[in-house]
């Protein structure tokens, strides 16, 4: 039997907000019926572009509104924990940005509250809905990595600076949920380097290092302040080596069957090194080329449906915050390495 449409609504029609509700929009099983924005001249934008969604500036006329169903959250990471406990407390589901609060205490409270009130949370960790995450999930999970060495990320462009966040908690946050979704698990420890040049307490750039179980071990390199954009990652195991770019249109993600050994017959009182170095073929693999953000939304919605566990549900997004809470414990303290409860 197929479903009525979703009826949802979106707080914040700034940068991210018009790519959401467009997403929803153009899923088929959603309708988006209200839109609200502090600015005037935002809501005129939306009125233009789709006469039927009604508009406010009053965030309360939307959240009490009984004809919602749910509710996206694209405002800025001060106002995550206040705006998702009000949708929670009036019945409705919730899509909140990235990163999901301010602190793990505020997430933990809203996972509580969403289970109180029996609705979904979503955080809008973006990118493991990609084509290009999926397939290197699927590829570490079968076991075509080996043992995995490490994970070395770097996402570096010009901006766009955030009004209350530092680029930490504004582009490490996605390669932070891909290196944990990728090695199964988080990270023991983080330190953390950080550095302010445009304004005095806001970090522009910084270096994260993270240790995990079995050896492995993580860098993350973020910055506000490159003349170029690159988002480009790393991952090295025993069987095979991979990059993934997701500038990339056509080649996102090269495996190269490269590799270095010890060999079997080396004695340590050699002259040699003993190690041996394999060096085979590069494959790219195709790609369906469909919109992540229209996978989450659907996804979303057939959670809500159908009373499924979001991929990116409360749990995940408070394991994020945790993991950015003791990196700015490790910069307070100088680089200090922090311990991150499970």
């Amino acid at each position: 039997m197929k479903k009525s449409p979703v009826k949802i609504a979106v707080i914040g029609y700034g940068y991210w907000g018009p790519n959401v509700l467009r997403a929803f929009n153009e899923t088929g099983q959603a309708e988006v019926v209200m839109c609200c924005d502090l600015k005037e001249n935002k809501l005129q934008i939306v009125n233009q572009r789709y006469p039927s969604i009604k508009t406010t500036t009053d965030v309360n006329n939307l959240i009490t509104n009984v004809n919602v169903d749910a509710v996206i959250i694209a405002t800025p990471l001060s106002s995550h924990f206040a705006l998702t406990a009000k949708v929670l407390n009036s019945k409705k589901h919730v899509w909140v940005e990235k990163p999901m609060t301010e602190n793990s205490q505020q997430a933990k409270q809203l996972i509580k509250l969403a289970a109180q009130n029996k609705k979904i949370i979503f955080v809008d960790h973006i990118f493991l809905y990609t084509r290009a995450v999926s397939y290197l999930k699927q590829f570490i999970r079968d076991g075509n990595l080996g043992k995995a060495y490490y994970f070395d990320s770097i996402r570096i462009n010009l901006g766009i600076f955030q009004p209350d966040s530092n680029v930490i908690w504004d582009l490490a946050t996605h390669d932070i949920y891909i290196m944990c979704y990728l090695l199964g698990g988080i990270p023991k420890t983080v330190s953390a380097y950080a550095s302010s040049h445009i304004k005095a307490g806001l970090e522009d750039m910084a270096y994260l290092n993270f240790t995990f179980d079995k050896g492995i071990s993580a860098h993350i390199a973020v910055s506000w302040l490159s003349p170029v954009k690159i988002r480009r990652t790393l991952i090295a195991g025993s069987k095979k080596m991979i990059t993934y770019d997701d500038l990339e249109t056509s080649e996102k993600i090269k495996i190269y069957d490269y590799g270095v050994s010890i060999k079997k017959s080396y004695r340590p009182e050699s002259s040699t090194t003993g190690h041996q170095y394999r060096t085979g073929d590069i494959h790219s693999p195709a790609l369906e080329s469909r919109e992540a953000l229209q996978i989450a939304a659907g996804h979303f919605i057939d959670c809500i449906n159908y009373g499924k566990q979001p991929l990116t549900d409360g749990k995940e997004g408070h394991k994020v915050v945790k993991i950015l809470e003791a990196a700015s414990l490790s910069l307070k303290h100088g680089g200090r390495i922090e311990k991150i409860l499970k």
